[in-house]
């Protein structure tokens, strides 16, 4: 009788957190969307920083509950491809609005690339590793597996990456590169569209939503995708040069402020739903995700650029890239090889992650350019140290035979 009480008052507190997390995340949004869209109101440059970056978090949140949700209707390795899209549509605002004004202020190219090079390097050198602490403090399991048919988003950051090492080569990000970017992106999208459709497993607010009735979820799931795009729409801009207004009052780089507090602001909700699935003992999910996030940032974000660039200027001119922005390029590329090499076996294990991290911290303790180009070149090295094991380079062979493939299968629930 008392083991019944304590689940049902177990399943109360569940059902009370997630409802408490959706009201949240609405009001999150709401309060942005009624001050800026509906009121009009200018609060001062801190408030006005503040309030957007704040409704920036909350429609990320409801983005990716939202994709969720739609895991139930279309193949799983599509949805996470699909979450892990929507998820970061709050850097791609961000971003396009900085390449968007870098055409007209050339002051903002150095900023639109901080943003990029920031959010990919969070991602791996964060994110990844998050993942498996959360899942190594709940569980004490030291490493992660990766599920074969996820070899797709390996193989398409694997290509991707060796691609990155030109730009930094030629200085530019030209229309040529949003091309081989956008393309491989679509062929991405292509592939894992081919997939077969499979319940998920939800947690959160969405495993709350998805227990409607189908035709109020279906409005439920295109109302949690539009209200909080319209929210980022109108927070992009304020947020954006909020950001840079503040720096200059408070005496703060701008490029530090661009590069970390803003993709940190709008991927945390996204590492929040990875760490989820990692504490409910799913952490190949949780790292899934992540590897897709990976994907879209270092294909469709990085393509966009130019192409923004290019529109808003009315010409075809590449976007330059100044001495900080290549070495910025040449770390993230580095940093890209190192994690696909690591996870070409299809696990990560927990000295791994805390090469990551800790490579990753390191460019903070030393900022100055001539460590972070030895710190890229030391990514770059350790690479091929792995490589030398036969182990990893038969993984790596095998990525490279398969990884093109339509995936098969879904992550287990």
């Amino acid at each position: 009788m008392g083991s019944s009480r304590s689940v049902r008052d177990a399943r109360r507190q569940t059902m009370v957190r997630d409802h408490g997390l959706l009201l949240s995340a609405i009001t999150l949004v709401g309060q942005w969307i009624v001050v800026h869209g509906v009121l009009h109101l200018r609060l001062g440059p801190v408030w006005d920083t503040v309030l957007p970056g704040l409704a920036i978090f909350g429609a990320a949140a409801l983005l990716s509950w939202a994709a969720e949700l739609a895991q139930i209707e279309i193949s799983q390795a599509l949805a996470l491809a699909f979450l892990a899209l929507v998820a970061v549509l709050p850097e791609y605002a961000v971003d396009m609005y900085l390449a968007w004004q870098a055409a007209k202020h050339p002051a903002y190219i150095s900023l639109a690339a901080a943003n990029m090079t920031g959010a990919n390097r969070l991602l791996i050198g964060m994110g990844w590793s998050a993942v498996l602490l959360a899942s190594w403090g709940k569980t004490r399991a030291r490493a992660i597996r990766v599920e074969p048919q996820q070899r797709l988003e390996l193989f398409t950051l694997l290509v991707a990456t060796c691609y990155a090492f030109v730009i930094p080569a030629k200085g530019t990000l030209s229309l040529f590169d949003t091309v081989c970017f956008i393309g491989l992106f679509v062929f991405y999208i292509r592939r894992a569209s081919q997939g077969h459709v499979q319940e998920p497993g939800l947690a959160g607010p969405a495993e709350r939503l998805a227990v409607l009735p189908r035709p109020w979820r279906r409005w439920v799931t295109v109302l949690l995708f539009v209200v909080p795009a319209y929210a980022i729409f109108i927070s992009a801009e304020p947020f954006a040069n909020g950001l840079v207004e503040n720096a200059r009052r408070f005496g703060i780089e701008e490029f530090i402020l661009i590069q970390w507090v803003a993709p940190l602001a709008s991927e945390a909700p996204e590492f929040i739903v990875a760490i989820i699935f990692a504490l409910r003992s799913n952490p190949t999910a949780g790292l899934g995700t992540l590897i897709s996030s990976k994907v879209n940032q270092w294909t469709l974000l990085i393509g966009m650029l130019p192409l923004v660039y290019a529109v808003s200027g009315g010409h075809v001119q590449p976007m330059p890239l100044d001495s900080r922005q290549v070495e910025e390029m040449f770390l993230t590329a580095a940093q890209s090889l190192l994690g696909m090499v690591v996870l070409a076996n299809l696990s990560f294990g927990f000295w791994e992650a805390v090469l990551l991290l800790g490579l990753f911290v390191v460019q903070f303790v030393f900022p100055t350019p001539s460590i972070r180009i030895l710190l890229g070149f030391g990514y770059v090295a350790m690479a091929g140290g792995y490589l030398i094991h036969p182990g990893f380079r038969r993984s790596l062979g095998d990525l490279v035979r398969h990884g093109w493939r339509p995936p098969r299968n879904s992550f287990d629930s």
